[in-house]
Order: structure tokens, then sequence, then C-alpha cells
């Protein structure tokens, strides 16, 4: 897999570490906003063991509007310094307007992180042209920045999700887009009630088995909160849970809040698979 400038090996788990530069993120609100805040928490989550950090100037969620301008202002001198303090980080940009895209490719960024499935058909030709990576989620060609509502599917929700993923992927390599730079994400909540989440993730192997490196972006999420009736701050146990089925399962990039205890659960899976040794073995040996 080829992320921008880096490269990294087939059996690698990667901590995609969420820096939001907005006043009203769900889970931070706002933390993060200011900008030397949010270089704070770059350099914070670089040396807990993040590979990639995935900045955001827009929330997901409806609210305010941040018309393409704003969001270019928000994200664009973040990017720029990232580059230039953390050469070793992979830099993913959340946005999905071609315009934005343009110019954090031009700062630096390594990475498009689509998360609304290629509502501007345009972002495949930036990554395409700046030789970046992208992630190609399957939203249900939902508008950007709704909330789903009466979701439902007219055959099996995993088939279709797939399906959507997939054929993004292919719409990008059609682009130009080098096919190692190519991920997809079945992107959790995103288009689905919690039943449609639950049910791709328990069968995740299906998306593994396209050959395309899977992100999951589990951190915090509605489906978790409504599995365990925990509010936002209340999710992180049912996160890492997630996090250890969604690794056994094959899954490649993690997107998250909570680096250092992803970073462990990842370890520990990844030593339960046979993939990387104990960090030390002395029980019954000294």
């Amino acid at each position: 897999m080829r992320l921008g400038r880096h490269r990294f090996e087939d059996t690698a788990m990667l901590v995609m570490a969420i820096v939001n530069r907005t006043p009203d993120s769900f889970y931070d609100k706002g933390a993060t906003f200011a900008e030397d805040k949010a270089m704070e928490r770059v350099d914070l989550v670089a040396g807990q063991g993040a590979d990639i950090v995935d900045i955001g100037g827009v929330k997901a969620a409806p609210g305010g509007d941040v018309d393409v301008a704003e969001e270019i202002e928000r994200v664009v001198g973040l990017v720029a310094r990232v580059r230039e303090q953390h050469p070793e980080l992979v830099i993913s940009v959340d946005t999905w307007r071609s315009e934005v895209a343009e110019e954090v490719c031009r700062a630096g960024a390594d990475v498009l992180n689509d998360a609304w499935g290629g509502a501007d058909p345009g972002l495949v030709d930036v990554a395409a042209r700046h030789d970046v990576g992208i992630i190609c989620t399957h939203t249900g060609g939902v508008t950007p920045r709704t909330r789903p509502f009466r979701t439902g599917y007219e055959r099996d929700v995993v088939a279709e999700v797939v399906d959507g993923a997939v054929g993004y992927a292919e719409r990008a390599l059609a682009a130009g887009v080098a096919k190692e730079s190519v991920v997809i994400d079945p992107a959790h909540d995103f288009g689905k009630n919690t039943h449609h989440t639950l049910e791709v993730t328990r069968r995740l192997e299906e998306m593994v088995a396209t050959d395309w490196p899977v992100l999951v972006s589990l951190s915090n999420k509605d489906f978790v909160g409504e599995t365990l009736d925990r509010p936002v701050d209340q999710r992180l146990v049912g996160t890492l849970a997630t996090t250890a089925v969604s690794a056994w399962l094959g899954a490649r990039i993690y997107r998250v809040h909570e680096v250092a205890e992803t970073r462990q659960v990842l370890d520990m899976v990844a030593t339960l698979r046979g993939e990387r040794p104990p960090a030390r073995t002395i029980r019954g040996l000294a």
C-alpha cells in the first residue's frame, strides 16, 4: 500500500488520528479548532504512535454552513505545518470537495479521505493528478452532511456496500489513481442505521476479500452508543471491542480519536495473528 510518499507492508495495521479544525465536532466540541491547538493534537498523536493524521475542516453532521473558501482556510495552513514538522506522518484530509482537495494536495497532503462516497466526481481526478491516495466510501448516495432517515436497502446490505465502495475504487483507478493508493471504507453509520452497520462489521471479511485495503471509522459512533446505550463520552470500550474484531477480520486502517488505546489493541491482535512478536517474553524463561 502506498499513501502519497509513504509505503507500508501488506500486514501493517495503521492508526489514523482524527484532527478536527471545526468548532462543533460531536466528540471534541471544538477543542482543536484553533490551529495551534490542532498542531498540539498532531504532536500528541504522533508521540502516541499514529501513522496518519486525518485533518477535517467541516463536521460530518448537519450544522452551520462552511463554504469552500472557509474550509480551505481551516485546513491548508495546518497541512503545510504538519508536512514541515512531521515528515514521517501520512497527512490525510477529510473532504468531499475537489476545490479543497486541490489546495491541500499542493500543501503536502498524501491522502484524500472522501467520507461522502464520491459526491463530487472530480475528487478522483485531483487524486490522480497529484498521485495521492484516496479513501473510497460507501454512503448509498446520500447528500453530504445529512443524517440517514428510514434508510433501507433493496437487497443484502453488505453486497450493496461492497459493490458501492468497489465501484468507487474502480472509478478512481480509471481516473488514473495508482491501484496501491486506493482504500475502501464501508462508512459505518453513513447512510446506514445501526442494524446495517453491525451487519457490515460482522461480515467485514467480505470487503477484505475484494483485495482493496479496508479502512474502518468506528470511533465513538452512534452504532456503538445505541448498541450499549452509552453517550458519546462513554463509548471507548465498545469502540475498542469493535476495533479488535475488525482487526481480526482484516481491516488495515483505523480512524480514531483515542490513539494510544487503539495502538495497543492492534498490536495485541497482530501478535495473536502471528504477525508481530511480543514486546518481551520472560515469563517461565528466567
